[in-house]
């Protein structure tokens, strides 16, 4: 056990003191809270900018039928499409909206001329719009007296609002596009450590063995000791850059929206998600008729934010992280000791990381339906429990469920440790052979 710990400690020391490990600790949270600050302070700041969009109405029929928003403005020009988009360059306005003769047949007849990519949300607004008055008109051909104001009248915007029952009765409002985008950042993390440190644990093993270190190193300690440890010492590195990335990266978000988005209120970040999820439904139109409580909505976006168990997050993610780790850094250590470069690695590491990707399809499916058959078995499975698992745990996963999923990715990992040992121990030493997937299963039945 002694000789284990003292190859865990020369890894981690190793990876930590190298350059790019420093660099990364402090480059990641940088281009992370960059990131996020840019995004925030360009959709603020394009949202705020005036667009001024010339329609050019073929029909004649939806003139004024498209309303301005504080940062939308249409005018309605009445001019040749070709001419308008030679001169459109030499004019203030955003774009060109051209409305096709058979717009009322066709959902292609409407088309944006513009030099700059128009966001979702102006998209959303005219076809809304357009929609809208294309149903009144239709409804209109059948002569029903006062149907504007009947149809004003009818017209109801609901807005779910989901709550959690707990076991003892209490009661949490949830908001599924939150628990959606927590998902989605928990499996995309779990699958980039996994990868990531997976793959350092392999590109060490083939360095060693290039440079004959290894040799110089078995005569101490056991192959599958050596092993251990090397697994061990890059789990420690990687769990310590992650820390790093995380107390840096929360410490440069509060400095840099105090800085530079002073007037950015964690109300307006918090509800972003809740924007998102409207503007999917297509529903910004009538929001314009309905009267919403602002600072009701603000309270209800922090009490769903206060209802997402944190601690219960970071435990369970550092747990399928580091029992997804061990799986597949044994797997890829047994890589690189069959092989002696890169490139010999490709036959062996593809088969390894279908999992991995097949655990990415998966979580997709798993936002839509949580519960269903194909989140419950890919969150068994122990290949694919540490992506799946964490995309469904922020909706609630019931007890003996990840009792069940954690016994068999931990049994798992055990027994995939136990036979990439034993190719370890063979191929540690080869050199110079192409080794193959037949060769290696001959390997797993030789006797200690």
């Amino acid at each position: 056990m002694n000789k284990i710990w003292l190859i865990t400690q020369r890894e981690f020391l190793s990876k930590v003191r190298k350059t790019s490990f420093i660099v990364m600790s402090v480059l990641g949270p940088l281009i992370f809270a960059g990131f996020f600050i840019t995004t925030l302070y360009s959709s603020k700041s394009e949202e705020n900018e005036l667009k001024h969009i010339a329609v050019i109405d073929s029909t004649g029929s939806f003139i004024k039928k498209i309303p301005n928003t504080k940062y939308l403005h249409f005018d309605y020009v009445y001019t040749n499409l070709e001419s308008m988009k030679k001169v459109l360059k030499k004019t203030e306005y955003y774009g060109i909206l051209y409305i096709s003769p058979i717009v009322a047949y066709s959902p292609k007849a409407v088309q944006l001329y513009s030099y700059q990519i128009p966001g979702q949300n102006i998209l959303q607004h005219i076809s809304s719009a357009i929609e809208k008055e294309i149903r009144n008109q239709k409804l209109m051909a059948y002569n029903i007296p006062h149907l504007p104001q009947m149809l004003k009248s009818v017209d109801t915007y609901i807005d779910i609002t989901t709550i959690k029952l707990s076991d003892s009765g209490e009661e949490n409002k949830t908001e599924n596009t939150v628990l959606m985008i927590i998902s989605y950042i928990c499996s995309l993390l779990t699958y980039f450590f996994i990868l990531m440190f997976g793959v350092q644990v392999m590109r060490s093993v083939i360095e060693e063995k290039t440079n004959r270190i290894i040799e110089v190193i078995i005569t101490s300690v056991r192959p599958f000791q050596l092993m251990i440890g090397k697994v061990f010492g890059v789990a420690l590195a990687a769990l310590t850059q992650f820390s790093i990335w995380i107390v840096l990266s929360t410490i440069l978000l509060f400095i840099a929206k105090a800085v530079f988005l002073p007037d950015l209120s964690a109300a307006t970040i918090a509800n972003q998600p809740h924007d998102l999820m409207q503007s999917a439904q297509h529903a910004s139109s009538q929001l314009n008729t309905t009267n919403i409580n602002s600072s009701n909505d603000i309270n209800n976006v922090i009490a769903i934010f206060d209802s997402i168990p944190y601690l219960k997050l970071i435990l369970f993610f550092l747990f399928y992280f580091i029992g997804g780790y061990l799986l597949y850094s044994s797997l890829f250590a047994a890589v690189g000791a069959a092989s002696d470069n890169d490139t010999d690695t490709q036959q062996f590491v593809f088969p390894i990381t279908i999992p991995l990707f097949v655990s990415i399809i998966a979580m997709i499916n798993t936002f839509q339906n949580p519960d269903g058959p194909i989140a419950f078995w890919f969150s068994m499975i122990p290949f694919t429990s540490p992506i799946v698992m964490m995309a469904r745990i922020p909706f609630g996963v019931p007890i003996y469920q990840l009792a069940i999923s954690m016994t068999l990715l931990v049994l798992t990992f055990i027994g995939t440790i136990w036979l990439a040992g034993k190719i370890y121990r063979t191929g540690i030493l080869m050199y110079g052979k192409k080794i193959t997937f037949g060769e290696m299963i001959k390997w797993l039945r030789y006797k200690s």
